[in-house]
Protein backbone atom coordinates (compact mmCIF):
# COMPACT_ATOMS: atom_id res chain seq x y z
CA UNK A 1 0.00 0.00 0.00
CA UNK A 2 2.89 2.23 -0.13
CA UNK A 3 2.59 5.37 -2.00
CA UNK A 4 -1.18 4.71 -2.43
CA UNK A 5 -3.95 5.09 -0.38
CA UNK A 6 -7.29 4.46 -0.89
CA UNK A 7 -9.34 6.81 -2.22
CA UNK A 8 -13.31 7.82 -2.13
CA UNK A 9 -13.81 6.71 -5.85
CA UNK A 10 -12.22 3.41 -4.67
CA UNK A 11 -14.60 2.92 -2.08
CA UNK A 12 -17.42 3.79 -4.19
CA UNK A 13 -16.71 1.19 -6.95
CA UNK A 14 -14.90 -1.74 -4.67
CA UNK A 15 -16.52 -1.63 -1.15
CA UNK A 16 -18.77 -4.35 -0.99
CA UNK A 17 -20.73 -4.37 2.31
CA UNK A 18 -21.65 -8.20 2.37
CA UNK A 19 -17.74 -9.09 2.47
CA UNK A 20 -17.20 -6.55 4.88
CA UNK A 21 -20.53 -7.60 7.16
CA UNK A 22 -18.96 -11.84 7.01
CA UNK A 23 -15.67 -10.99 7.59
CA UNK A 24 -15.80 -8.73 10.64
CA UNK A 25 -19.63 -9.02 11.85
CA UNK A 26 -20.38 -12.58 11.70
CA UNK A 27 -21.21 -12.57 15.43
CA UNK A 28 -22.29 -16.21 15.82
CA UNK A 29 -20.36 -18.33 14.02
CA UNK A 30 -18.11 -19.33 17.47
CA UNK A 31 -15.76 -17.97 19.28
CA UNK A 32 -12.98 -15.40 16.85
CA UNK A 33 -10.80 -12.00 17.19
CA UNK A 34 -13.56 -10.08 15.53
CA UNK A 35 -16.18 -11.18 17.67
CA UNK A 36 -14.70 -10.25 20.60
CA UNK A 37 -13.32 -7.01 18.92
CA UNK A 38 -17.57 -6.32 18.23
CA UNK A 39 -18.20 -7.47 22.22
CA UNK A 40 -15.54 -4.62 23.05
CA UNK A 41 -17.48 -2.10 21.34
CA UNK A 42 -20.52 -3.14 22.82
CA UNK A 43 -20.10 -3.24 26.19
CA UNK A 44 -18.07 0.17 25.84
CA UNK A 45 -21.12 1.91 24.35
CA UNK A 46 -23.27 0.24 26.69
CA UNK A 47 -20.91 1.80 29.66
CA UNK A 48 -20.98 5.01 27.46
CA UNK A 49 -25.01 5.23 26.76
CA UNK A 50 -26.51 3.75 29.53
CA UNK A 51 -27.89 4.65 33.19
CA UNK A 52 -26.25 7.36 34.31
CA UNK A 53 -24.42 8.17 31.02
CA UNK A 54 -24.30 10.28 28.14
CA UNK A 55 -27.95 11.22 26.60
CA UNK A 56 -29.59 14.27 24.85
CA UNK A 57 -31.88 14.57 21.97
CA UNK A 58 -29.70 14.48 18.36
CA UNK A 59 -26.50 12.61 17.78
CA UNK A 60 -24.85 11.79 14.64
CA UNK A 61 -23.32 8.78 13.69
CA UNK A 62 -19.99 9.32 11.09
CA UNK A 63 -18.93 6.76 8.82
CA UNK A 64 -21.62 4.44 9.52
CA UNK A 65 -20.54 1.84 7.23
CA UNK A 66 -23.38 -0.95 6.67
CA UNK A 67 -23.45 -1.30 10.48
CA UNK A 68 -25.80 -0.76 12.93
CA UNK A 69 -24.32 -2.18 16.12
CA UNK A 70 -22.83 1.10 17.42
CA UNK A 71 -26.29 2.59 17.96
CA UNK A 72 -27.94 -0.05 19.83
CA UNK A 73 -26.91 1.59 23.40
CA UNK A 74 -27.36 5.01 22.12
CA UNK A 75 -30.91 4.78 21.01
CA UNK A 76 -31.92 4.41 24.47
CA UNK A 77 -29.71 7.50 25.34
CA UNK A 78 -30.77 9.76 22.20
CA UNK A 79 -34.41 10.62 20.45
CA UNK A 80 -32.97 11.34 16.75
CA UNK A 81 -29.99 9.54 15.57
CA UNK A 82 -28.60 10.41 12.01
CA UNK A 83 -26.44 7.36 10.34
CA UNK A 84 -23.95 8.68 7.47
CA UNK A 85 -21.51 6.97 5.57
CA UNK A 86 -20.18 7.95 2.06
CA UNK A 87 -20.78 5.41 0.03
CA UNK A 88 -23.65 4.62 -1.53
CA UNK A 89 -23.69 0.80 -1.46
CA UNK A 90 -23.27 1.18 2.79
CA UNK A 91 -26.03 3.30 2.72
CA UNK A 92 -28.23 1.21 1.14
CA UNK A 93 -27.55 -1.56 3.49
CA UNK A 94 -28.35 0.90 6.31
CA UNK A 95 -31.85 1.64 4.73
CA UNK A 96 -32.30 -2.06 4.12
CA UNK A 97 -32.15 -3.07 7.88
CA UNK A 98 -33.89 -0.13 8.66
CA UNK A 99 -37.06 -0.58 6.43
CA UNK A 100 -36.77 -4.69 7.72
CA UNK A 101 -35.98 -5.60 3.87
CA UNK A 102 -36.10 -9.55 3.82
CA UNK A 103 -32.67 -9.66 2.34
CA UNK A 104 -31.08 -7.09 5.44
CA UNK A 105 -27.88 -8.62 6.84
CA UNK A 106 -29.34 -10.50 10.14
CA UNK A 107 -27.93 -8.44 13.19
CA UNK A 108 -30.20 -10.11 16.01
CA UNK A 109 -26.60 -12.08 17.68
CA UNK A 110 -25.61 -8.55 18.18
CA UNK A 111 -29.05 -7.10 19.32
CA UNK A 112 -29.29 -10.02 21.76
CA UNK A 113 -25.92 -9.60 22.94
CA UNK A 114 -26.74 -5.71 23.84
CA UNK A 115 -29.85 -6.77 25.41
CA UNK A 116 -28.09 -9.02 27.28
CA UNK A 117 -26.11 -5.98 28.60
CA UNK A 118 -28.94 -3.77 29.41
CA UNK A 119 -30.24 -6.98 31.79
CA UNK A 120 -33.01 -8.43 29.67
CA UNK A 121 -32.13 -10.59 26.51
CA UNK A 122 -35.69 -10.90 25.47
CA UNK A 123 -36.48 -7.28 24.75
CA UNK A 124 -34.82 -7.56 21.16
CA UNK A 125 -37.19 -7.31 19.00
CA UNK A 126 -38.10 -4.27 20.97
CA UNK A 127 -34.66 -3.16 20.93
CA UNK A 128 -34.37 -3.57 16.92
CA UNK A 129 -37.86 -1.44 16.34
CA UNK A 130 -36.86 1.35 18.84
CA UNK A 131 -33.67 1.62 17.12
CA UNK A 132 -35.24 2.05 13.99
CA UNK A 133 -37.95 4.82 15.03
CA UNK A 134 -34.69 6.52 16.36
CA UNK A 135 -33.09 6.79 13.23
CA UNK A 136 -34.43 9.90 11.47
CA UNK A 137 -32.25 10.00 8.68
CA UNK A 138 -29.16 8.21 6.60
CA UNK A 139 -26.95 10.83 5.24
CA UNK A 140 -24.05 10.84 2.92
CA UNK A 141 -20.80 11.92 4.83
CA UNK A 142 -17.14 12.67 4.18
CA UNK A 143 -15.01 13.27 7.45
CA UNK A 144 -12.39 15.21 5.19
CA UNK A 145 -14.71 17.98 4.60
CA UNK A 146 -15.27 20.68 6.58
CA UNK A 147 -18.97 20.44 6.48
CA UNK A 148 -18.55 16.39 6.97
CA UNK A 149 -22.79 15.86 6.06
CA UNK A 150 -22.65 18.55 3.19
CA UNK A 151 -24.65 19.15 1.16
CA UNK A 152 -27.25 18.52 4.35
CA UNK A 153 -27.31 20.63 7.05
CA UNK A 154 -27.95 19.78 10.87
CA UNK A 155 -28.08 21.79 13.85
CA UNK A 156 -25.38 21.06 16.23
CA UNK A 157 -25.75 17.94 18.32
CA UNK A 158 -25.45 16.73 21.24
CA UNK A 159 -22.98 14.02 20.71
CA UNK A 160 -21.20 12.61 17.60
CA UNK A 161 -20.25 9.10 17.44
CA UNK A 162 -17.64 7.54 14.74
CA UNK A 163 -16.17 3.32 15.57
CA UNK A 164 -13.46 2.28 13.43
CA UNK A 165 -13.96 4.42 10.75
CA UNK A 166 -11.46 7.71 10.81
CA UNK A 167 -8.32 5.77 10.61
CA UNK A 168 -9.89 4.53 7.14
CA UNK A 169 -10.95 8.16 5.63
CA UNK A 170 -8.03 9.97 6.44
CA UNK A 171 -4.19 9.59 4.58
CA UNK A 172 -2.16 10.73 7.10
CA UNK A 173 -2.03 11.94 10.94
CA UNK A 174 -2.78 15.61 9.56
CA UNK A 175 -5.95 14.59 7.90
CA UNK A 176 -6.81 12.36 10.55
CA UNK A 177 -5.90 15.53 12.87
CA UNK A 178 -8.51 18.42 10.13
CA UNK A 179 -10.87 15.20 10.64
CA UNK A 180 -11.61 15.40 14.09
CA UNK A 181 -12.00 19.09 13.68
CA UNK A 182 -14.91 18.64 11.27
CA UNK A 183 -16.44 16.14 13.94
CA UNK A 184 -16.29 18.85 16.09
CA UNK A 185 -17.76 21.89 14.18
CA UNK A 186 -20.98 18.97 14.58
CA UNK A 187 -21.42 19.30 17.75
CA UNK A 188 -22.73 21.74 20.74
CA UNK A 189 -20.49 23.28 23.08
CA UNK A 190 -20.03 20.77 25.88
CA UNK A 191 -21.27 18.26 23.36
CA UNK A 192 -19.33 14.55 23.62
CA UNK A 193 -17.02 12.78 20.74
CA UNK A 194 -16.94 8.83 21.20
CA UNK A 195 -14.76 6.83 19.17
CA UNK A 196 -13.04 3.93 18.73
CA UNK A 197 -9.54 3.61 16.45
CA UNK A 198 -7.67 0.82 15.51
CA UNK A 199 -4.06 1.40 16.39
CA UNK A 200 -1.25 0.58 14.36
CA UNK A 201 -3.21 -0.26 11.45
CA UNK A 202 -1.98 0.06 7.67
CA UNK A 203 -4.54 -1.97 5.91
CA UNK A 204 -7.64 -4.15 6.15
CA UNK A 205 -8.91 -6.80 3.50
CA UNK A 206 -12.62 -6.58 2.20
CA UNK A 207 -13.32 -9.83 0.56
CA UNK A 208 -10.33 -9.81 -1.76
CA UNK A 209 -9.73 -6.08 -1.83
CA UNK A 210 -7.38 -4.47 0.45
CA UNK A 211 -8.08 -0.82 1.75
CA UNK A 212 -5.77 1.54 3.14
CA UNK A 213 -5.15 2.82 6.85
CA UNK A 214 -3.43 5.81 7.98
CA UNK A 215 -0.88 3.97 11.02
CA UNK A 216 -1.77 5.66 14.77
CA UNK A 217 -0.56 5.08 17.62
CA UNK A 218 -2.72 6.16 20.87
CA UNK A 219 -0.27 8.88 22.12
CA UNK A 220 -0.99 10.79 18.24
CA UNK A 221 -4.90 10.27 18.80
CA UNK A 222 -4.96 11.52 22.52
CA UNK A 223 -3.15 14.49 21.41
CA UNK A 224 -5.15 15.00 18.13
CA UNK A 225 -8.40 14.59 20.06
CA UNK A 226 -7.08 17.50 22.61
CA UNK A 227 -6.16 19.68 19.66
CA UNK A 228 -9.54 19.46 18.46
CA UNK A 229 -10.90 20.95 21.39
CA UNK A 230 -11.42 18.38 23.38
CA UNK A 231 -11.11 17.46 26.98
CA UNK A 232 -10.94 13.67 27.27
CA UNK A 233 -13.22 12.06 29.84
CA UNK A 234 -12.63 8.82 29.44
CA UNK A 235 -9.67 6.50 27.23
CA UNK A 236 -9.54 2.71 26.93
CA UNK A 237 -7.01 1.32 25.82
CA UNK A 238 -6.98 -2.60 24.61
CA UNK A 239 -4.41 -4.81 23.06
CA UNK A 240 -7.55 -6.42 20.97
CA UNK A 241 -7.00 -7.10 17.78
CA UNK A 242 -8.33 -8.84 14.29
CA UNK A 243 -7.31 -11.59 12.41
CA UNK A 244 -3.64 -11.57 10.82
CA UNK A 245 -4.95 -12.41 7.69
CA UNK A 246 -8.03 -9.47 7.70
CA UNK A 247 -6.64 -6.51 9.84
CA UNK A 248 -2.95 -6.86 11.18
CA UNK A 249 -3.67 -4.42 14.30
CA UNK A 250 -2.28 -3.86 17.37
CA UNK A 251 -4.74 -2.93 19.78
CA UNK A 252 -7.78 0.04 19.90
CA UNK A 253 -8.75 2.93 21.64
CA UNK A 254 -11.77 3.54 22.93
CA UNK A 255 -12.30 7.30 24.04
CA UNK A 256 -15.21 9.96 25.20
CA UNK A 257 -14.29 13.69 24.94
CA UNK A 258 -16.35 16.73 25.80
CA UNK A 259 -16.36 19.88 23.37
CA UNK A 260 -14.72 22.37 25.24
CA UNK A 261 -17.01 25.64 25.67
CA UNK A 262 -16.74 28.61 23.29
CA UNK A 263 -14.01 30.74 24.73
Amino acid sequence: MEGHFTGGEEYQKNFLPRDYLTTYYSFDHGPSPEAEMLKFNLECLHKTFGPGGLKGDTLIDIGSGPTIYQVLAACEAFRDITLSDFTDRNREELEKWLRKDPGAYDWTPAVKFACELEGDSGRWQEKEEKLRATVKRVLKCDANLASPLAPAVLPPADCVLTLLAMECACCSLDAYRAALRNLASLLKPGGHLVTTVTLQLQSYMVGKRQFSCVVLQKEEVEQAVLDAGFDIQQLLHSPLSYSPASAPNTGVCFIVARKKPAP
